[in-house]
């Protein structure tokens, strides 16, 4: 029954009513304005470089949490600021289709392995990327890359200094694939450039082969307050790779994955706010459930 359906309940007292990309967004301010503070003290920076950013000497001696802490640090407040934006505006899309936990496994997994790269680079190389490395980067690539492969083959509108710029998930995919490469074949810039590639080839892994590939059955949660109109119709389609066609679908399965995004978008949004793909799938489940 509709009633008995996640989003047409009233949300329970106890649930978050902060999302983890906002979370991700005040603990990279508060650390940085404790690294604002603690620089201010006796060997504040050095201790700040040799135990929490990311070294190559660092984790030789064991500093391992390294490859964590650096995510939440950043060399100035235009740094804090590029990242957070990245974080907020692909962070959104992601978590509301991911759910919370992947969002969080994919951003933070996608950090450690950057940070890991960008290591390995190092021992080839430890005159152009063997120096401290903090920022949230790679995290925020391997957001870029999930949002690329949630919206494969969408249109969306990309502010590129202040330039819009229309393009498909694939096309941004390959562009950050495409500046990373670059910058690390002209290293000297002082960015994380193998970080950043790391962290774009994790982000596309963990949904591609991992979420979506390997489990292709398992549902996601249902969201409310969806950051962008296509969010809704992006749920529907992240499972579908290896899934049934509409008609060899049962009334309930068709339901299921077809019916309740668009249902939670009136919800949303209103009827109003409903693309015409999606008037023919309400139409068609109105064709099923007449069949039942």
């Amino acid at each position: 029954m509709l009633e008995d359906r996640d989003y047409m309940r009233q949300p329970a007292y106890h649930e978050p009513r902060i999302s983890f990309t906002v979370t991700l967004l005040i603990v990279n301010a508060a650390v940085f304005l404790v690294q604002l503070i603690s620089a201010n003290f006796p060997n504040g920076q050095e201790i700040q470089d040799n135990y929490f950013a990311l070294s190559l000497h660092g984790l030789s001696k064991g500093y391992v949490w390294q490859l964590l802490t650096f995510q939440f640090m950043h060399a100035g407040w235009m740094h804090l600021i590029f990242n957070s934006l990245a974080i907020f505006f692909f962070g959104r899309s992601v978590e509301t289709v991911l759910g919370r936990s992947r969002f969080l496994a994919v951003y933070l997994s996608s950090g450690i392995i950057g940070g890991a790269m960008q290591v390995l680079f190092a021992l080839w190389r430890p005159n152009f990327f063997g120096g401290p490395v903090v920022g949230a980067s790679a995290g925020g690539f391997g957001l870029i890359a999930a949002f690329a492969v949630i919206n494969w083959m969408e249109q969306f509108t990309l502010l590129i200094y202040f330039i819009p710029v229309t393009m498909r998930g694939k096309t941004l995919l390959w562009v950050s694939i495409g500046l990373a490469l670059l910058g690390i074949l002209t290293p000297g810039s002082g960015v994380a450039n193998a970080a950043h590639l790391g962290g774009i080839l994790t982000g596309y892994f963990c949904v591609r082969h991992v979420f979506q590939g390997r489990w292709p059955q398992l549902e996601l949660p249902p969201r409310r307050n969806e950051p962008r109109e296509f969010a809704a119709a992006a749920k529907s389609k992240f499972w579908s790779s290896a899934a049934k066609t509409d008609e060899d679908l049962s009334a309930d399965e068709f339901l299921q994955r077809e019916v309740d995004p668009i249902l939670e978008k009136i919800s949303a949004h209103g009827i109003h706010s409903l693309t015409a793909r999606e008037r023919n799938v309400l139409e068609k489940a109105r064709t099923k459930m007449a069949k039942r």
